[in-house]
């Protein structure tokens, strides 16, 4: 195998770490776990996802959720804390030293500025977990409509 052979295949196995990342942020993906699948020892692995996309693996993953979690805070009538935990943080106080590194701002205030900003109404925050958690599935007619029971009791607290 040439030189630009292995360089190719050494990529193709680094986008896939990263599309990984990208799939699976909310989840605890260990770095040891992503470079054994793409065939690195995590110290390699670590030097070489920098080399290719200009940031550790774990801060690309921090930067993924921060991402995700300013979308939900335009957009999703959530509390920070349902945020934090929905897009992979277990800890209110890293969540927002994070965000704050990223955005310059804490993400009370990004939300504030956002909403002053205007744009269209947040998503009820009920609707947003389900969207993200799913309802359970359907096992008969009953399952159904307890399904749309919990629509109509969403519709009910969000007003509409």
């Amino acid at each position: 195998m040439s030189y630009r052979q292995a360089d190719v295949t050494s990529l193709r196995m680094l986008r896939k770490a990263r599309d990984r990342i990208d799939r699976d942020y909310r989840e605890g993906i260990g770095i040891a776990a992503l470079a054994r699948e793409a065939g690195y020892s995590r110290e390699h692995f670590i030097r070489a996802f920098h080399a290719a996309y200009g940031e550790t693996p774990g801060r690309y993953r921090t930067r993924r959720r921060v991402e995700r979690a300013r979308e939900l805070l335009r957009s999703a009538n959530l509390t920070v804390t349902e945020i934090c935990y929905l897009v992979g943080f277990s800890s209110v106080g890293t969540f927002s030293t994070r965000f704050s590194e990223l955005t310059g701002m804490p993400p009370t205030r990004y939300r504030a500025e956002a909403a002053s900003r205007g744009g269209p109404a947040p998503i009820p925050g009920c609707f947003a977990l389900m969207w993200e958690t799913g309802l359970p599935a359907a096992r008969g007619r009953q399952d159904s409509t307890s399904g749309e029971a919990a629509a109509a009791t969403c519709r009910v607290a969000s007003g509409t």
